[in-house]
């Protein structure tokens, strides 16, 4: 029998409705349009303004564009990795929810969290169940809703993030197409530079937590920035030189869209030119687990069967990794 691969088959995604411009953010904090865009390369990003909505609502909006898209049938899901650092609430998994309204009756499903770097953790998840041979169809959700954990009087944050979904359907693969190879890292040295202070078990949450504003992302910029650029960096060399290809080789980079000026420090490194990478941070921001599923789906019609794609990903604890794709089908009508 020929060995398995885990291939991407489907993409789908979903963002919501209300648009929030720099423009906008103007009146909010003091900023400018002209700032964020030197030193973010983002002008508008998408926030779920409904208060009886979280995450799970952007995944199944995400989930039910594959479906529909893909015309699967829930009832043939296997599984569900559900990606975010944004789950509805605590101790009820997000994933085993949107699972039921799907009406993935048949999956299992849990929560994955790696910060920014949860879809690309979960790529490598649902790989390894596709290749044990025991599951058919495995569903990776990535999704956030950031406007929850933001603090929209800090223009150090509120400038970055935003809300939003995507999906990838893996399933086997015979051609040796799919996921050829991955480098993820970790390092906990990173923990106190990105993070949220209280609602975990180390600080419960309090009258006192809430009245010190603790419940909201607090970024330490220079030392992630400065972090980001290298390591980003550095795996996505490290996959192209293990696995013997140049930048020509390389169809795509699929970067997470944190910030415009890591993405061309790692295209940079990579020797690849700016028409082979993929870009929506100006459209979306940083929508965490979201970002490389965002790009599949906008840039889906462009790839091509076989395609070399590199992923590559940063975020908070530190995580850090890239992983290396090889392109199952072209574009469908």
């Amino acid at each position: 029998m020929s060995k398995i691969t885990a291939a991407i088959t489907a993409v789908g995604g979903y963002v919501p409705d209300y648009v929030l411009s720099n423009e906008i953010l103007e009146t909010m904090v003091d900023t400018n349009d002209e700032w964020i865009t030197a030193r973010t390369g983002i002008k508008e990003r998408r926030i779920l303004k409904d208060k009886d909505k979280g995450t799970s609502f952007l995944a199944i909006q995400a989930a039910k564009n594959l479906l529909k898209k893909n015309n699967t049938d829930p009832k043939e899901i296997d599984m569900i990795v559900m990606a975010t650092a944004t789950p509805d609430m605590p101790v009820a998994v997000t994933g085993s929810y949107v699972a039921t309204k799907i009406g993935a009756e048949n999956a299992f499903s849990y929560d994955l969290m790696a910060a920014c770097s949860s879809f690309l953790f979960g790529m490598s998840v649902a790989a390894k169940y596709i290749e044990s041979g025991r599951y058919k169809k495995v569903l990776l959700i990535g999704a956030d809703k950031m406007s929850s954990i933001i603090d929209y009087k800090d223009r150090t944050t509120c400038i970055i993030f935003g809300d939003g979904a995507g999906a990838a359907l893996f399933e086997p693969n015979y051609e040796g197409l799919g996921l050829q190879d991955e480098l993820l890292r970790t390092d906990g040295s990173g923990r106190e530079s990105l993070k949220i202070d209280a609602g975990g078990s180390l600080l419960p949450a309090s009258a006192e937590t809430v009245e010190n504003n603790q419940h909201v992302v607090f970024q330490d910029g220079k030392t992630v920035f400065k972090f980001a650029v290298s390591k980003m960096a550095d795996v996505s060399e490290q996959i192209m030189q293990r696995n013997n290809l140049t930048g020509d080789d390389v169809s795509w980079l699929v970067p997470h869209q944190a910030n415009k000026r890591i993405i061309d420090a790692t295209s940079r490194r990579m020797n690849l030119p700016q028409d082979k990478v993929m870009l929506n941070i100006h459209r979306y921001g940083n929508t965490t687990s979201a970002t490389l599923p965002l790009c599949l789906f906008d840039y889906e019609n462009q790839l091509k069967k076989g395609d070399n794609i590199v992923f590559a990903a940063f975020g908070g604890g530190f995580t850090w990794g890239s992983i290396y794709v090889k392109w199952a089908y072209d574009p469908k009508q």
